[in-house]
């Protein structure tokens, strides 16, 4: 019973905290763009820390790198949960592509847009090409970006195929690309599927009987060595396919 209640009132001051820091974010969001800058940002990793410790996933960083991490990069994730949104910019300090939808979640989506988050029709080929455009541009400045090659939330296990766009964008301006590999083993309750809405999930994330989320940083994978995008991509793909038999079989 003295469990039980020491968690709730864990539980309430975490979620005061989360509230607070929102309230504050969603309200900075109205200010002009030119006004927010670096500032905000940094208050949007400190919030998704926040969003973390309040839904009570214990978020583990594993550096399976043998080298330093560069000091720019493009990271890249598989996609099986939600959690992601604020599990990678919680560790890592990356702009993330995000589908034009989260755009659009209220509250999250005005404040991820404030904190310079991309956006990606995902069906469009127009759109892909725009960003692209916009994510080299982003890493002419120097900033580090994220993105999820499947192309999406496709399930608990490793997509059949990864999309060209981060190591076409790797190739065009010799950034390198970092690898995670992303494990909740608790599987069925982080993993998004059809028809999961948001709240679906973060009530399936605080009731999960398991709430480790396991985060793997690997080496960080030079475009030079490659020929062609396709090369890369295939490269990349068959890394994660031996990481999912490592962990996930």
């Amino acid at each position: 019973m003295f469990y039980y209640t020491l968690r709730i009132a864990k539980m309430t001051a975490l979620w005061a905290d989360l509230l607070i820091l929102t309230i504050v974010l969603y309200l900075l969001s109205w200010l002009p763009e030119a006004w927010l800058g670096r500032p905000y940002y940094r208050m949007f990793r400190v919030w998704c820390k926040a969003f973390v410790r309040a839904l009570d996933v214990d978020l583990k960083l594993h550096q399976k790198n043998l080298n330093p991490v560069p000091r720019q990069y493009i990271l890249i994730a598989n996609h099986p949960s939600a959690f992601e949104d604020i599990g990678i910019p919680a560790l890592f300090e990356v702009y993330s592509l995000a589908k034009i939808e989260v755009k659009k979640w209220w509250i999250v989506g005005r404040i991820s847009a404030a904190a310079g988050t991309l956006y990606v029709k995902r069906e469009s080929k127009e759109s892909r090409r725009q960003v692209a455009q916009q994510l080299v541009g982003e890493l002419m400045q120097g900033k580090n970006i994220a993105l999820y090659p499947e192309g999406g939330c496709k399930g608990k296990r490793i997509f059949e195929s990864f999309r060209y766009g981060a190591f076409d964008v790797s190739m065009q301006t010799g950034v390198p690309v970092l690898p995670v590999f992303l494990h909740y083993e608790a599987q069925e309750d982080f993993e998004w599927r059809e028809p999961h809405t948001l709240i679906d999930k973060l009530f399936h994330f605080l009731n999960t009987k398991n709430n480790t989320a396991n985060y793997y940083v690997f080496d960080a994978i030079d475009p030079a060595q490659f020929d062609s995008k396709e090369e890369f991509t295939d490269y990349a793909w068959n890394l994660y396919k031996q990481w999912q038999k490592k962990y996930l079989e």
